[in-house]
C-alpha cells in the first residue's frame, strides 16, 4: 500500500516521513525496501555521461561504507535489479524534474534532463541510511519532483576572508546535495581582489593584499588590528577548475566584479582610476568608502572591459554580476572630469551618471553575449534593459523591478543573510549583526506581496548571502551556514504550501550524517527556548516560552538561581508582575538539553502603558511602540527588536500612565555606536503633564560619552503627573569626517522607565 503525501485539497502539506530535504512536490511511501548490496550495479541511459552514477558510488560508499558493483551502461530499462538510470522529457515535463520509483528488485530514476537525474541522485543520497560496509535498505516509495524557482543561489565573498580551493569544492558539494544549482562568488570588494587578472598584474601584486585586518567589530572603539598582511587570489587556472567541478553538479558559478563602488582594493593598484588620484589602499576594517572608480575617466572604462573580459573567458555563465551597490557619490560631485562627463552626456545627477556607468559596462557585455546582475541600487538614475535585479535592502527593489518587467532574484538582508546572528545569546559567536534564526529564514516568501501573476513571474529565485567580514576561517563560515542554508533550498525548491517547519527540523536533524560525511560538523544552534513577549492583565508583560523539541520540560526560576528539573514548570504564558530575571531550561529527566534562557525584566510606572510616537521609526527598527514600556532593555547587540529607531528624524514619544502618579526619576537607554551610523541625540529631554497640553520640562541631557549604550538615568524633584513626553532632536546628517558622512544618522533608544 503506498501512502500518498504529497499536497492535499487546498494545497496542504500531508508531511514527509522520508528524510529529505528539499521537500519533495509528492511523495508516496510503501512497499518493500530496495536493498543495495555489493552486487547492485548502477546503470546509465542514454544521453547520461557515468560521472552522475560515479558520484553515487562514491557517496554510497562514503556515507553506507558500502562499495557497489562495477558501473555498467545499458539501454536504461528495467531489465534486472539494478539501479537504472535514464531520460524522459515526456514522462517528466519539467525543468531539472525527475521521478524515483523504488520497488523490491529494481530503482528506477527518470530526469526530465541530466540535471533532473542527478537531482534524482541526490535524494537516493539522501535516503541511505547510516551503514557499516553491509546491505542498505531504500524505503519503498515514488517521488514525483521539481522546482518551484529556477534561481537557487549562495553567495560568497571571498573578498573579506578567503577560503582554499578544496573547502569551495566541498561546499559545492554540499549545495548540490540540497539542490542548489548557482555559486555567486563575490571576488572583488574594497578589502581585496581575488581573482587573477593577466593584463592587469598589480592586481595580484598590490590589490590582492591589505596591511592588517581588523579584531572585533567594527562598532567597537578604538579599532583596534592584527598586525597581520592578509591576501592571495585565485590564479585563472584555479577559478575554471572550480567552475568545471560545479559545473559537473549542475551548478553555475557567476562571478562578481564590483563596481563602480568598493573599489579601493584596485584602486590601491591602479590611482589613476579614482576621482583624486590617490594614493588609495585596500580597506582593512568594514564597511563604505568615499573613493570609487571614476566616471569621467576613459582609462576606467578600458581597464573594466580589460578585466571583464578575462573574466568572461573564465566563466561561462550567462550572467556575469557588477555588483552597483553602496556607491558615494561625493567624489563625483567633487570631480571635475565625472562633472565633465554629466554635461556631455546631459546627466541630470550623480545617479544617473551611476545609470550611465552600468549601461556601458552592459553594452560592452552584450558584445560577448553576457547579461548583467546588480544589486538593487542600480535602480537609481534608470535601469539598462536585460539587466537582472538582486534585491538585497528589501523587497521593495525587487517589487520595481518586477514591475518594470526586469528578471529579480530575491536577496533581502534581514531574511537570507548568513552573516546575521543565528541566536539571542550573549555568547554566540561574533557576527555582522542582525538576528536571522533558522525559522525566520525558512518562513520567508520571496514572490513578494502585491505582484500580480505576471510581475511574480518575474522573480526567478531566492538566494541566501555569505558576508564574510566576521568569518575568517571555514569552521566559522560552516557554523554561519548550516543548516540555515538547508532552509534556503528547501523555500528555493519546494512548493510554498509544502513547507512545513516542525517536520523541516525533524529532517535537519537527521541530517548531520550526511553533512558530517561531506566535512561539515552539525550546527544545532537551532535548538533553543525561545519567547514571545506580549501585554497582559494590568498591563504585566505576558512571557511566552517555546522549544523547537520534540520531548523535554521546560522549567524556570525567577529568584535569580539557575533552573533545575525541580523548579516550576513551564505550564503556560507567564505574568511577569516584579522587576528580576526570569531563567529557564529544557530538560530530559535530571539533563538540561538546550543552552539556558535569561531574560531580565524591569517592571516600573511606565510598564505596559501605551505609548504613541510624533513620527513613526523606520527600517529594521520598527517593532511596535509597546515594546518601549515592556519591561525590557534591548542588548548591546540591538538586534533583539527591543530597540526603536529613527532616520534623520526626531524622537518624539508620549505615553499615559493612566492616572496622576508622583514621579521622582525618569529614564531610558540611547545607543551610540558612529561606526554603525547610529548617533546619540543632540539633546534628550524629558517632560511631563496632568492634562496632557500643558508639559512642564524637568530633565534636560546634550552629554553621551559611552561608545556604545548610554543609560539616561535622572533623579526629579518630586511632581504630580499622568502624562510623560520624551524628546530626542535628532544628529541629522551625518558630519563631514565622520563614518557615513552626508547620510541620516540612525537615533535608537530601547525601554522608557518611569518611578
Amino acid at each position: 500500500m503506498l501512502l500518498s503525501l504529497g499536497l492535499g485539497r487546498g494545497g496542504r502539506a500531508l508531511g514527509a516521513p522520508l528524510p529529505i530535504i528539499p521537500q519533495p512536490v509528492q511523495v508516496r511511501v510503501g512497499g518493500a525496501p530496495f536493498v543495495l548490496t555489493r552486487r547492485t550495479m548502477v546503470h546509465t541511459g542514454p544521453g547520461l555521461a557515468p560521472e552522475a552514477a560515479a558520484r553515487f558510488r562514491e557517496y554510497v560508499r562514503r556515507v553506507g561504507h558500502l562499495a557497489l558493483g562495477a558501473p555498467a551502461d545499458g539501454p536504461g530499462r528495467p531489465v534486472g535489479a539494478g539501479i537504472y538510470l535514464r531520460l524522459d522529457p515526456r514522462a517528466v515535463p519539467q525543468a531539472e524534474g525527475y521521478r524515483l520509483v523504488v520497488g523490491p528488485q529494481r530503482i528506477t530514476l527518470t530526469g526530465h534532463d541530466a540535471a533532473g537525474v542527478f537531482y534524482g541522485l541526490q535524494t537516493m543520497s539522501q535516503l541511505l541510511p547510516a551503514g557499516t560496509g553491509r546491505a542498505l535498505r531504500v524505503p519503498g516509495c515514488v517521488v514525483d519532483d521539481y522546482p518551484r524557482f529556477a534561481y537557487r543561489g549562495m553567495h560568497l565573498d571571498v573578498s573579506r576572508h578567503m577560503f582554499p580551493l578544496p573547502v569551495l569544492k566541498k561546499w559545492v558539494d554540499v549545495l548540490a546535495l540540497y539542490k542548489i544549482n548557482t555559486l555567486h562568488w563575490h571576488l572583488t570588494d574594497d578589502q581585496g581582489w581575488r581573482i587573477e587578472i593577466k593584463r592587469y598584474p598589480r592586481l595580484q601584486t598590490v590589490a590582492a593584499y591589505r596591511s592588517e585586518t581588523l579584531i572585533g567589530h567594527k562598532k567597537e572603539l578604538p579599532h583596534r588590528f592584527d598586525g597581520q598582511r592578509y591576501g592571495g587570489y585565485y590564479t585563472q587556472a584555479e577559478a575554471r577548475e572550480l567552475v568545471r567541478y560545479a559545473a559537473a553538479r549542475h551548478i553555475t558559478v557567476i562571478p562578481e566584479i564590483e563596481m563602480p563602488g568598493h573599489a579601493l582594493a584596485a584602486l590601491a593598484a591602479y590611482p589613476a582610476l579614482g576621482c583624486t588620484g590617490g594614493p588609495y589602499q585596500a580597506a582593512t576594517f568594514w564597511g563604505v568608502f568615499d573613493d570609487v572608480y571614476c566616471a569621467g575617466n576613459e582609462d576606467t572604462f578600458a581597464f573594466l572591459e580589460g578585466v571583464l573580459d578575462e573574466v568572461a573567458a573564465i566563466f561561462p555563465s550567462r550572467y556575469l554580476h557588477i555588483g552597483g551597490d553602496e556607491c558615494l557619490k561625493g567624489r563625483w560631485q567633487a570631480c571635475p572630469k565625472c562633472q565633465a562627463r554629466m554635461r556631455a552626456e546631459h546627466l541630470p545627477d550623480e545617479h544617473a551618471l551611476q545609470s550611465y556607468f552600468i549601461r556601458r559596462i552592459s553594452q560592452h557585455l552584450a558584445t560577448k553575449n553576457r547579461r548583467i546582475i546588480g544589486w538593487d541600487e542600480i535602480l537609481e538614475g534608470g535601469l539598462t534593459p536585460g539587466t537582472t535585479v538582486m534585491s538585497w535592502t528589501g523587497e521593495q527593489g525587487g517589487v520595481t523591478a518586477a514591475r518594470l518587467g526586469h528578471p529579480v532574484i530575491m536577496t533581502p538582508e534581514r531574511y537570507v543573510y548568513l552573516d546575521y546572528y543565528q541566536s539571542l545569546r550573549p555568547t554566540d559567536s561574533l557576527a555582522a549583526g542582525g538576528y536571522l534564526p533558522l525559522s525566520k529564514i525558512y518562513g520567508y516568501e520571496p514572490v513578494p506581496a502585491g505582484l500580480t501573476a505576471a510581475q511574480a513571474g518575474y522573480v526567478r529565485g531566492v538566494q541566501a548571502n555569505v558576508w564574510t567580514e566576521y568569518m575568517p576561517t571555514p569552521a566559522k563560515a560552516e557554523y554561519m551556514m548550516f543548516p540555515r542554508l538547508l532552509a534556503l533550498a528547501e523555500m528555493a525548491w519546494s512548493p510554498r504550501a509544502a513547507r512545513n517547519y516542525p517536520a523541516f527540523l525533524a529532517r535537519t536533524r537527521s541530517h548531520d550524517r550526511h553533512l558530517r560525511a561531506l566535512g561539515v560538523a552539525a550546527n544545532r544552534t537551532f535548538d533553543q527556548l525561545t519567547d514571545t513577549l506580549r501585554t497582559g492583565p494590568g498591563g504585566l508583560p505576558l512571557l511566552e516560552l517555546r522549544t523547537s523539541a520534540a520531548v523535554g520540560e521546560i522549567h524556570y526560576t525567577t529568584d535569580g538561581q539557575a533552573p533545575t528539573p525541580l523548579s516550576p514548570r513551564y505550564v503556560g504564558p507567564l505574568a511577569v508582575a516584579r522587576s528580576g530575571v526570569v531563567r529557564a531550561g529544557l530538560f530530559v529527566g535530571a539533563a538540561r538539553v538546550q543552552p539556558l534562557y535569561a531574560k531580565e525584566f524591569n517592571i516600573n510606572l511606565a510598564t505596559g502603558k501605551p505609548v504613541v510616537l510624533a513620527h513613526p521609526p523606520a527600517g529594521s527598527y520598527a517593532p511596535s511602540p509597546a515594546v518601549l514600556t515592556n519591561g525590557v532593555a534591548g542588548s548591546p547587540r540591538y538586534n533583539d527588536g527591543q530597540w526603536v529607531g529613527f532616520s534623520g528624524t526626531d524622537l518624539d514619544a508620549t505615553f499615559d500612565l493612566g492616572a496622576p502618579q508622583r514621579i521622582t526619576a525618569l529614564g531610558t537607554n540611547v545607543l551610540n555606536y558612529h561606526w554603525q551610523k547610529m548617533w546619540a541625540p543632540r539633546e534628550l529631554v524629558f517632560a511631563v503633564s496632568l492634562d496632557g497640553v500643558n508639559y512642564q520640562d524637568v530633565y534636560r541631557q546634550t552629554d553621551f560619552p559611552i561608545n556604545g549604550i548610554n543609560p539616561v538615568r535622572a533623579t526629579v524633584a518630586p511632581v504630580q503627573a499622568r502624562y510623560v513626553r520624551v524628546r530626542g532632536v535628532s544628529q541629522g546628517l551625518i558630519p563631514a569626517g565622520e563614518y557615513g558622512a552626508g547620510g541620516k544618522a540612525w537615533l535608537l533608544l530601547d525601554e522608557l522607565l518611569v518611578n
